[in-house]
């Protein structure tokens, strides 16, 4: 892994911020390191489709990850330690985030879809022609919710690597006053991750194309959703 790759890995300067700030990125980042290691080893996870997941690597590809902000919690335990990167935008909140997941194996690029977009993008090409796989919440950072967004789509267009969407609906959670109705798994609950079928975008695609394939992204992880809480509503 070259110099910088690495970096991907490391814990950001916080020069930026204020004393008060630092201090609460670094006790906040690590208390939900330990929460989401908590919850997340108690899980028992099943796997719906999973040869979709399977295929891209036998195509000799990386995932290009993408799911709901609001199964965030689960989603990140299940992919630990994979090397995966994943885009994470500068402000105070996605700091102490980004050091949480940063401590389950995950690396992060810096960016989001309104500051630094693409330069970001340029990291995450070059991540992903280094064999590293990425990972987006397709409606975060600050949502709509459950709209999918553009970014993943123009990644996988300049990279041939196929978009991943996949689900994990837990049997039994606690649901957040937030923007994206945060899902917070219950100890012990059951959760399935289901894996829709990669999504290939061609290199000459235009713009017509790509926003074709960003709503076939979208009905994927809509129909992915209603799969998982048939799931759920069968499992009572």
């Amino acid at each position: 892994m070259s110099e910088h790759f690495e970096k991907a890995y490391e814990f950001q300067a916080l020069d930026r911020f204020t004393a008060k700030q630092r201090l609460i990125i670094r006790v906040a980042g690590f208390v939900f390191y330990l929460l989401v290691k908590a919850i997340g080893s108690t899980l028992r996870f099943e796997r719906t489709d999973w040869e979709n997941y399977e295929s891209i690597a036998d195509a000799g590809n990386f995932p290009i990850y993408a799911f709901w902000h609001d199964r965030i919690i689960a989603g990140t335990y299940f992919f630990r330690d994979r090397g995966i990167i994943v885009l994470s935008s500068s402000s105070f909140d996605s700091e102490y985030t980004a050091r949480c997941i940063q401590r389950l194996g995950f690396g992060i690029i810096k960016g989001s879809s309104t500051r630094g977009g693409i330069q970001a993008l340029v990291g995450m090409i070059r991540m992903m022609k280094a064999g590293y796989a990425m990972a987006f919440t397709i409606d975060g950072p600050k949502g709509p919710r459950y709209e999918a967004k553009a970014g993943p789509v123009l990644l996988a267009k300049k990279t041939g690597n196929p978009l991943m969407p996949f689900v994990i609906e837990c049997r039994k959670f606690w649901t957040v006053k937030s923007w994206d109705r945060l899902q917070v798994p219950k100890p012990f609950s059951k959760a399935n991750i289901i894996i829709g079928e990669p999504i290939y975008v061609p290199a000459d695609a235009k713009d017509e194309e790509l926003e074709a394939k960003r709503l076939e992204l979208q009905r994927s992880l809509d129909s992915l959703v209603r799969r998982g809480e048939e799931w759920r509503n069968s499992q009572r």
